[in-house]
């Protein structure tokens, strides 16, 4: 009678569990995104940038300079979930590279875009091994690429770089950024990694669209970059500075000069902490938190 007294108390136990998991996949079912939400975190020093398609594909661009990426990422994807449809690594320096680390040590990545730029630091070491070891589809990025999908009324383009750098040893790997351009419907991202004044004038001269009305402004604020040229291609009604404590002085303030003389809204995660922008298809908000 005991024994089966313990296996009752067992099964409801059981049960009761049962439904509590169930009822946290509803809720975090209707937590997930159902439109485009872009996060720009706040990870310091660094850029990282989660987007959440409406088709619900995950998309990480760079990873920032710690760790911190894993703690943010665990916030937007529910706990079942262990995977990310594509890292996008705009060039392979520390303060982009390092948090992805940590991610492809506890995410599955399906899909992985990167220049291929050789860099002699442990860190991009450690990144070449990791990505061997993911079996991820690895692409090679190169001007004129898109990423899509069936059906999918969202999509990136690549404007930048021009041409294949996959193997090239480049001391400083700025200017080798991934430029890309996220559009849905009639709002735009673009993306400009760290690039400089040179490249930007590379972009003025191509025949790629870069109007956007988000811009991630470049090298966090830093005043080689943001021209007044590149801005009046942009027209951006916001601008994105991803920026911590630094040496630098970034954001710079001929480049906050520049910005609100064109009345573009500047919105700073050292100031806001992780910003979001999510997109219905007709309006967009924006949330910090």
């Amino acid at each position: 009678m005991r024994n089966r007294n313990g296996q009752f108390i067992l099964f409801v136990l059981g049960f009761l569990l049962s439904i509590n998991f169930f009822a946290w996949l509803v809720v975090f079912d209707l937590k997930r995104n159902k439109f485009l939400e872009v996060i720009f975190f706040d990870v310091g020093q660094g850029d990282a940038i989660f987007i959440e398609t409406p088709t619900g594909h995950q998309i990480l661009i760079d990873g920032g300079p710690s760790f911190k990426i894993v703690e943010k990422l665990a916030r937007e994807i529910p706990f079942w979930d262990r995977s990310i449809d594509m890292i996008i690594l705009t060039h392979p320096e520390k303060d982009h590279l390092i948090g992805l680390l940590e991610v492809l040590k506890r995410y599955k990545v399906e899909n992985i875009l990167w220049t291929g730029v050789v860099r002699n630091i442990p860190e991009w070491r450690e990144w070449v091994n990791l990505i061997e070891k993911e079996k991820a589809n690895i692409k090679i990025a190169q001007a004129g690429q898109k990423i899509s999908c069936k059906n999918c009324q969202w999509k990136i383009e690549i404007f930048y770089p021009f041409e294949n750098l996959n193997g090239r040893e480049i001391e400083d790997s700025n200017n080798t950024s991934i430029v890309s351009k996220l559009t849905l419907g009639d709002l735009s991202f673009l993306f400009t990694g760290d690039i400089s004044k040179e490249v930007e004038e590379s972009l003025i001269l191509s025949s790629f669209d870069l109007k956007s009305k988000i811009l991630k402004v470049s090298h966090h604020g830093s005043k080689t970059s943001s021209s007044q040229k590149f801005l009046e291609k942009v027209l951006p009604e916001i601008a994105i500075i991803s920026v911590g404590e630094n040496r630098y002085g970034h954001p710079h303030r001929e480049v906050l000069e520049t910005l609100g003389k064109y009345g573009i809204n500047v919105l700073r995660t050292d100031k806001k902490g992780d910003i979001k922008i999510s997109f219905d298809g007709k309006k967009y908000e924006i949330s910090n938190f």
